[in-house]
């Protein structure tokens, strides 16, 4: 085999040249060999999605750092009625031994209403201080100081006259509501054990 002028070495190293040139590159291909190793990701967005409708219904943690406003009040009820307050109480010296003495017959000065508050004492009694000291006499411990008159007690028959009494309230923690009268000889000593707290024989001044 003859070698080649030199001329003819340069054009086909020239054509060879042209021909690479024109050849189209081969692209790579899309998926990596199966020899690779996976390359593993991080991904800070949750592994499904919320829709938006729900987002807005999910319930959000208070920032520590900002002032939280205070919860409103429960709106009340329309069936709910303001409650009842008890009346205030009455004053330390109203609040004891008080009584009510109605006296008919007993004669003028005597008869009518008197109001005896007692420790301290009060009221419109003719004589209250003297009237609260005869109660406190007679007052003994378990026993009614405005007890009736046992009905086996044997009575002289004296007519004291026809002075009657009536005593309401409340007396040394009791409920008090007592009568009174002077027709035979144990009602007239039930009646003078208590005098001035009622009234005596005597006429007294109305004040």
């Amino acid at each position: 085999m003859s070698p080649l002028p030199r001329r003819g070495i340069a054009s086909l190293t020239v054509s060879l040249l042209c021909g690479l040139a024109a050849t189209p590159a081969v692209a790579a291909p899309a998926s990596a060999p199966a020899h690779a190793t996976p390359t593993r990701t991080t991904s800070t967005s949750p592994a499904y999605a919320i829709p938006a409708a729900t987002t807005s219904a999910l319930p959000t943690r208070a920032d520590p750092a900002q002032p939280t406003s205070a919860a409103p009040a429960p709106a009340t009820p329309r069936h709910a009625t303001t409650p009842v307050l008890p009346p205030p109480p009455l004053p330390a010296d109203r609040t004891g031994d008080h009584l009510t003495l109605v006296v008919h017959g007993a004669g003028p000065g005597r008869d009518g209403v008197r109001q005896l508050f007692c420790h301290p004492e009060g009221g419109d009694h003719l004589d209250p201080v003297a009237a609260c000291r005869v109660l406190d006499e007679n007052t003994r411990w378990g026993q009614d100081t405005f007890a009736p008159v046992p009905p086996d007690s044997i009575c002289t028959l004296i007519d004291g006259g026809p002075a009657t009494a009536h005593v309401t309230g409340h007396w040394a923690g009791r409920p008090v509501d007592a009568d009174f009268s002077r027709r035979n000889g144990c009602e007239i000593a039930r009646w003078d054990r208590l005098v001035p707290f009622l009234p005596g024989a005597g006429a007294q001044k109305s004040r």
